[in-house]
């Protein structure tokens, strides 16, 4: 069956409207970085503002011997003296995104969830390949533990998530932190993530329309964050999470994805490998559904499902 006839109806019409001529290309990979934020700036801008949340901007010590790395901290305005907190880190390829792409969306999840929010704009491939982004976003979440008393945020809830790239690198940051011993984070948030570098899962050689993330975006993706090709050996388990040998004392993780993205493979086999390892695992699969559907399609029913599934995940890890 073709791709399109396989989508969710409401799906389709929209990826049916999408130039295939207009896709990003990670040949070009500054090219496509401007037109991914042109994107996300026309978006955003067709839709009202969010009341109610403050944003700011720190910089915060980066890794050693490595410049300070730029967090946002989104609070409520109303809030209780303590609240849980979330370490987000954004999508995009891992070469593509930054904080400002997933304002809204961390405003809408401080109000729907609860909690206090840091985004990490952390250092991105080629020019910073690994272990630059994932130490960044380490770097990120030791200044939330250590800055918790005065963000308001209490230390035994403090969850770190994802989308795309984000999702993995929330998934490698998971056995990292694990491994080191500082921090102890209460639930990975591991939306449709990208922790395979290998490429030969099914759904990588199926999924190859361009209008959505596809085989040689992938390739490309996880070249410029390894400095070299996927699927060599020695590749880290920090880098690609599917690597890891031991999943054993991970916190409890939330995965969704949808069954035509191209990371579904990947997806379903590491919730297992986490099950198999005793971790708390929650799988959702959403029929029809390409990469990144709830952003754009975010008015599609099976988008609000998505939505509404995700924060009540959250809340149910934050709030117990």
């Amino acid at each position: 069956m073709d791709f399109m006839d396989q989508l969710d109806p409401e799906l389709r019409v929209v990826l049916g409207a999408f130039p295939t001529q207009g896709a990003v290309d990670l040949n070009n990979i500054p090219a496509a970085r401007a037109k991914m934020r042109k994107l996300f700036t026309s978006m955003q801008a067709t839709v009202p503002g969010i009341e109610g949340v403050a944003s700011q901007d720190h910089f915060v010590p980066g890794p050693q011997g490595a410049p300070d790395v730029r967090v946002r901290v989104y609070q409520p305005n109303d809030r209780p003296s303590l609240l849980p907190g979330l370490l987000w880190i954004h999508g995009g390829g891992y070469v593509m995104g930054d904080i400002e792409q997933d304002d809204r969306l961390m405003m809408q999840t401080v109000k729907r969830v609860g909690c206090v929010a840091v985004s990490v704009d952390y250092r991105l491939p080629p020019e910073h390949p690994f272990p630059a982004p994932v130490e960044d976003c380490y770097a990120g979440l030791r200044w939330l533990f250590a800055h918790a008393g005065e963000l308001g945020v209490d230390p035994s809830r403090i969850a770190i998530g994802g989308a795309s790239a984000g999702g993995g690198l929330a998934a490698g940051l998971a056995l990292l932190a694990r491994d080191r011993k500082e921090v102890q984070i209460a639930f990975q948030l591991l939306i449709y993530p990208m922790i395979d570098d290998r490429n030969v899962t099914p759904a990588s050689y199926a999924i190859t329309d361009p209008r959505v993330w596809h085989r040689e975006s992938n390739r490309l993706g996880w070249k410029a964050y390894l400095g070299r090709d996927g699927g060599g050996d020695g590749v880290s388990p920090y880098a690609a999470a599917t690597r890891a040998t031991d999943l054993t004392n991970l916190p409890p993780a939330y995965i969704p994805v949808g069954t035509l993205d191209l990371f579904i493979d990947e997806n379903i086999e590491y919730a297992q490998r986490l099950i198999q390892a005793g971790v708390p695992t929650e799988l959702h699969v959403y029929p029809g559904a390409f990469h990144g559907f709830d952003v754009f399609a975010p008015s599609a029913a099976v988008s609000k499902q998505f939505k509404t599934d995700r924060d009540q995940a959250l809340k149910r890890a934050l709030f117990r």
